[in-house]
């Protein structure tokens, strides 16, 4: 808390306001807009020390003034005694007095702004202003309490502090106004009145802090009798069921990921037209599925793999819901595949808000969750710890080996054995018996233990010719770069420090629960299992660390850096270091890496994760980016954007730095790159640009006179011959 001290005024040195607006950039605290930083007086103490200075300076001042012109003052606050005006340090105990401290960014002056009912009002009016003026040491008051439109606040969770008592409720209200899309153009409802007839535009009310339909009161009188009886409006939930042309998303990520390899006996429960169980017969699995309306009269059947595909976001019922989430539970013998609607960009309008979702136009029902929310209920109802395989499926495992071992998938890079440097005549001899052991240790990073050995015959082999698995890798280390398999070993360790890291945002396994090979991994590799999280958790506690982040990227020899965040491509996220893997991990383990989002972008001036998924990456010099979704790490929030309707879509350049210089297309990429380097389209190939459009970059490139044949430069057929040959002069001087 801000406590006086004995200071004059005269005494006190303005600090440099630039030095404050960097502060105020920077303050994880308070609401940052344009022109100022907003806190509430709860969160005062928990800002940068400067900025405490600066609001108990305001008060000073103000104090000073009032003590100055002391009658005037008192006939003021005499004549609006509803409002409480005292102006020192204790006024951030007084529940009535001042709510936010506004400071200026770009003049010497703070605001000290009234509520009343900030806790209570969704959005609470202005109901007075204190204006002071810390360069010219001047205040100013203003009354808002009789004015027919006063401002209001939005977003009040970004005003508080995380630990605030309602804080969850203020940002479970913001989410649901952008769901439907009335924060936009927020200049335009800035003000009650604006405000108001936002919501009636839109049909809706707000009841304390909960966003309800305007025909609530109407509902209310007219169905709830029949809320309240057995009778329950009708939802025509087979309506929601599409005919499909090729496997449902979901199982087929569960076949790409190995989850139904042929022989599978699977189950879809809710299974719609039947359009998986059919092509999953002819893939060879045995396969069988039950719905309500569909097939009503299909016996449910245990399986290895049962599917709840997009079922328990139809079901308006949440007892329902919740008892067909057991009953898939119960029929699966080894992995259950949940899949749900998330929301991820605003809804459309006009729907009726009935239960926890939505009864959309063609009379079914839809509850759109957040992915968290999604996981969140999925472990509740089951007791599990679900694991995202993409945005709104999920993956849950009977065998906790097995769902460890799926879960560290992601996070396994790629090794090849390093190649033979020097001639030995014996490991020559015994080569294709020695690259079994090459291969295990390129794989594992590691020697097999006792019980791999007696498993395999070819290790068996090795040790009746060499006495020892030992005496062979000796062998082996003769023959090739042994800092190459140290660096290899490095790497195994990196993954595994990665994973573990990334298992303290859920339920970190028990070492019991792994499978052999992870155990004989995290033993050979670290020494125990505990001496791995120890490690993993040091790790961890960096990841917050924005300025961290932003040094990693910097000094990354991989991908492109523009001012504020590395670009890569998704190939390559393996070979970042660790640091910078656990940052895209934090994204990927909850919401899984977006089908088809090839570029991936890690952001260091916030805690985010963007996803972009480019068309035609390997055939267009620049390609256009058909969508966006960024992952916001702190509120674990999903944005996103689709830009392949709009006639400027932003677009890619610079491929090559992107890629790995072993990328099939590589040479072709650094080639154009290169070639735009020297016509003067790029001045640099870090560019400060974050991204270019696709008009400006065919006027930036059609104003050199320049064309593109492929992933070549050429000469506009249609440029005049003066202006090609002066173009053609300062190519040559290098202008």
């Amino acid at each position: 808390m801000i406590n006086g001290d004995a200071r004059t005024i005269t005494e006190i040195t303005l600090p440099s306001w630039d030095r404050v607006r960097q502060v105020c950039a920077q303050s994880p605290i308070g609401k940052r807009l344009p022109d100022a930083l907003y806190v509430h007086r709860s969160a005062i103490d928990q800002v940068d020390p400067l900025l405490q200075e600066i609001a108990l300076l305001g008060i000073r001042i103000g104090s000073q003034i009032e003590s100055e012109s002391k009658m005037a003052e008192k006939t003021e606050i005499k004549t609006k005694s509803t409002v409480q005006l005292d102006l020192t340090p204790e006024f951030y105990k007084s529940e009535g007095a001042i709510t936010i401290v506004k400071i200026q960014l770009h003049q010497p002056q703070i605001s000290y702004l009234g509520y009343p009912g900030f806790d209570t009002d969704p959005h609470p009016a202005l109901a007075f202003s204190i204006v002071v003026n810390l360069d010219t040491q001047t205040r100013q008051w203003r009354d808002y309490q009789n004015t027919a439109n006063p401002p209001i606040l939005h977003r009040k969770e970004t005003l508080v502090a995380i630990d605030y008592p309602h804080f969850d409720r203020f940002a479970e209200l913001t989410r649901q106004e952008e769901t439907f899309g009335l924060l936009k153009e927020s200049r335009q409802i800035g003000t009650r009145l604006n405000w108001q007839r936002r919501l009636r535009e839109n049909g809706l009310e707000i009841h304390d802090h909960v966003l309800a339909s305007s025909l609530e009161r109407a509902k209310r009188l007219v169905l709830e009798p029949l809320i309240q009886s057995p009778v329950k409006p009708t939802i025509d939930r087979h309506k929601a069921a599409i005919h499909r042309n090729a496997l449902s998303k979901p199982v087929r990520l569960a076949v790409e990921a190995g989850l139904i390899p042929p022989g599978t006996a699977f189950f879809d429960y809710g299974c719609g037209h039947g359009d998986d169980v059919n092509r999953l017969a002819k893939a060879g699995c045995m396969v069988d599925g039950w719905d309500p309306y569909y097939r009503p009269n299909t016996p449910w059947m245990p399986a290895e793999v049962v599917n709840l595909g997009y079922i328990i976001n139809v079901i308006e019922d949440p007892a329902e819901r919740r008892e067909a989430l057991i009953n898939a539970w119960q029929l699966t013998r080894q992995v259950l595949i949940v899949s749900a609607q998330v929301l991820v960009e605003d809804a459309n309008q006009g729907w009726l808000a009935y239960g926890d979702g939505v009864i959309t136009s063609r009379n079914t029902f839809q509850k759109y969750y957040q992915q968290e929310e999604l996981k969140s209920y999925i472990d509740q109802v089951l007791g599990v710890d679900a694991i995202p395989i993409a945005l709104g499926i999920y993956g849950v495992f009977r065998d906790a080996a097995q769902a460890q071992a799926f879960r560290a998938r992601p996070f396994r890079s790629r090794t090849i054995s390093p190649r033979v440097s020097t001639t030995v005549r014996r490991f020559e001899d015994y080569r294709s018996l020695l690259q079994t052991l090459m291969d295990f240790y390129a794989d594992r990073g590691r020697l097999p233990t006792t019980e791999e050995i007696a498993a395999r015959e070819d290790f068996q082999a090795i040790i009746q010719v060499f006495k020892g698995i030992k005496p062979a890798f000796n062998l082996i280390l003769r023959a090739t770069n042994p800092t190459e398999w140290d660096a290899i070993r490095d790497q195994r360790r990196q993954d595994w420090l990665v994973y573990l890291a990334l298992t303290q945002f859920g339920k970190r396994p028990k070492f019991s629960e792994l499978d052999r090979a992870t155990q004989a991994d995290l033993k050979g590799l670290f020494g125990s299992y505990s001496e791995a999280c120890t490690a993993a958790d040091l790790m961890l506690m960096s990841i917050g660390n924005l300025d961290m982040i932003r040094e990693s990227c910097q000094r990354s020899p991989l991908g492109l850096r523009y001012k504020d965040s590395l670009w890569i491509h998704s190939d390559r996220l393996e070979s970042l270091e660790a640091l910078l893997r656990l940052y895209e991990g934090c994204g990927a383990r909850t919401f899984g890496r977006p089908e088809g989002a090839i570029v991936v972008r890690l952001h260091w001036k916030q805690a985010a994760i963007t996803y972009y998924t480019p068309g035609q990456f390997d055939e267009a010099p620049h390609p256009i980016l058909l969508n966006a979704m960024k992952i916001d790490l702190r509120s674990a929030r999903v944005h996103y954007w689709e830009y392949d309707r709009s006639d400027n879509p932003p677009i890619l350049v610079c491929k090559d730095k992107l890629v790995s210089p072993d990328y099939p297309h590589y040479r072709k990429f650094a080639k154009l790159s290169q070639q735009e380097c020297q016509w003067g389209i790029l001045d640099s190939l870090d560019q400060s640009k974050q991204w270019w459009t696709k008009q400006k970059w065919e006027q930036h490139c059609g104003d050199r006179g320049a064309s593109f044949k492929g992933h070549r430069l050429v000469w506009r057929k249609d440029l005049d011959p003066y202006q090609r040959s002066l173009l053609e002069a300062q190519k040559r001087s290098g202008r």
